[in-house]
């Protein structure tokens, strides 16, 4: 069983599978590759030149499973909290299971909405600056918990953010994820 469940495989989701699986959590993203990514030409990510969104998801998806996470190419289509965790089933039928849940399926807010976890009027789940929702072990991320106001970068920050929340519950303290440039011999 994966210890994180993502539904979702934008730069939110991304960078959420990214920091967790290269922490040694288990972590299993679902989606179709069907982000507005890939209509995107990004000249306002800090630290990269332009770059079309199609060769940064490309990027992203090497780099997280590089890392371990898996990427299942499947539409999840119920989700479900049994107390232990999240049940997710896709449209082919398959179920997993994991103990935390990540929301990063854009705009469609449905699958949130199932769960019963706080929105506003308009549908827009409700998180605290972590991505944390009512319900506890559940995340939501990007347009998911976003109704305006999102960029690939702010995306990849919300991923990064709940990523560290979860590894900080999971250690116990707060965790923070710094790599060094080796030493020169």
């Amino acid at each position: 069983m994966p210890d994180v469940l993502i539904v979702g495989d934008g730069p939110a989701g991304l960078s959420a599978a990214l920091l967790l699986a290269k922490n040694g959590l288990e972590v299993s993203v679902y989606g179709l590759d069907g982000t507005p990514m890939h209509k995107a030409l990004l000249l306002n990510y800090l630290g990269l030149p332009e770059i079309p969104g199609s060769q940064f998801q490309e990027t992203a998806r090497a780099q997280v499973t590089q890392q371990g996470a898996t990427l299942h190419e499947a539409e999840v289509t119920a989700l479900s909290a049994d107390g232990q965790g999240f049940v997710l089933t896709t449209a082919d039928g398959r179920r997993d299971e994991g103990r935390y849940l990540i929301l990063a399926s854009g705009s469609k807010r449905h699958l949130a909405a199932s769960l019963g976890v706080a929105t506003d009027a308009d549908g827009v789940v409700l998180v605290d600056r972590d991505g944390r929702t009512s319900l506890a072990g559940c995340y939501a991320l990007g347009w998911t918990s976003r109704k305006h106001k999102t960029q690939a970068i702010i995306a990849a920050g919300e991923g990064a953010a709940a990523a560290l929340d979860i590894l900080s519950a999971e250690q116990g303290k707060e965790f923070h994820d710094f790599d060094v440039v080796p030493a020169k011999v």
